[in-house]
């Protein structure tokens, strides 16, 4: 779990970061923890629901202002990340995608307040007690478009080697919103029957994939027309296991080739990579132009094209 100890500000007003807090029980290193606002939401929940009886996981009936402990009158919709396209991840980058949502609360809730954090996260497996979580490292900037709905913008950040926890965290996730007033409690160690908080699931959806990158040689080159040109390459994708890209194997790959001065790509043949990620096969030279591999994607790895290699052809 990476650890987040900032401040930042939302609409100018300063709020707690959207899940950092510096507690030393990060050490262990557990996703979907108390030591989460996330998480502190989700400890309020089940302290509330246990109070009063009801299931953990639902939303009570009943709503409390900002205030006093317990569920907060506040609703996320509108939710979007990256645009709607899958999120990609290598290796060693941070990848960075965009958020926004819609926040509605009621008039006596301040989300604006320095003592409420929130914020949406993408989580997989179940929603009281995710296995693998992901969030953003700065706080959502929000704006108050009424006296009781604000659009915001956020971002979700990935660490490959922090946040992931193997290959099988290339698949679909859910999206879930969560608001905390911690109401004067140490963000720390806060007393969650004591704080205000909301949590809200099925926001919306994205999928994590693995990087994928393919290459291309075509050769000899120059080569006099007629003769044989022979192309490699080798298709690879990210692995979250040890973290270094491996042959993607038995997968079809396209063969593309574009004529000097044209624009267009043709296909010329589809062939499957082998045991390796490689791929190699034979073509007859005739005109001058660029050879490349293009791989169409699976649901866990994105499409790729690898750059043109030019032949001139005597």
């Amino acid at each position: 779990m990476r650890i987040r100890a900032t401040v930042a500000a939302v609409s100018g007003a300063l709020a707690l970061s959207a899940l950092a807090l510096p507690s030393a029980a990060q050490a262990d290193g557990a996703h979907g923890s108390t030591d989460t606002v996330a998480g502190v939401a989700r400890a309020a929940q089940s302290a509330s629901a246990t109070q009063a009886g009801a299931k953990t996981g639902a939303r009570s009936t009943a709503a409390a202002a900002a205030s006093e402990p317990g569920e907060l009158d506040l609703t996320f919709s509108k939710f979007t990340v990256n645009g709607g396209k899958p999120i990609v991840v290598g290796t060693t980058l941070t990848k960075t995608v965009p958020t926004t949502f819609t926040v509605t609360h009621a008039a006596d809730v301040d989300i604006f307040a320095s003592t409420v954090a929130l914020d949406v996260t993408l989580y997989r497996g179940s929603f009281d007690s995710p296995t693998n979580e992901v969030f953003g490292d700065k706080s959502p900037v929000c704006k108050a478009v009424s006296a009781t709905v604000a659009t915001c913008k956020g971002q979700i950040d990935v660490w490959p080697r922090i946040d992931l926890l193997g290959n099988a965290d290339a698949t679909k996730w859910k999206a879930s919103g969560f608001a905390v007033d911690f109401n004067g409690e140490d963000p720390a160690d806060p007393d969650v029957t004591k704080i205000g908080f909301a949590l809200q699931d099925n926001l919306g959806a994205s999928s994590l994939q693995r990087a994928s990158q393919v290459t291309v040689n075509a050769a000899p080159e120059p080569v006099k027309k007629g003769k044989t040109i022979t192309v490699t390459g080798k298709l690879s994708r990210a692995n979250w296991d040890d973290f270094a890209y491996h042959g993607y194997t038995v997968q079809p790959v396209k063969l593309q080739f574009l004529k000097k001065g044209s624009k267009t790509w043709t296909t010329v043949k589809t062939l499957k990579t082998n045991s390796l990620g490689t791929l190699k096969t034979t073509v007859t030279a005739s005109v001058d132009g660029y050879w490349r591999f293009s791989f169409a994607g699976t649901a866990s790895t994105p499409a790729t094209n690898s750059t043109g290699d030019f032949v001139d052809v005597k």
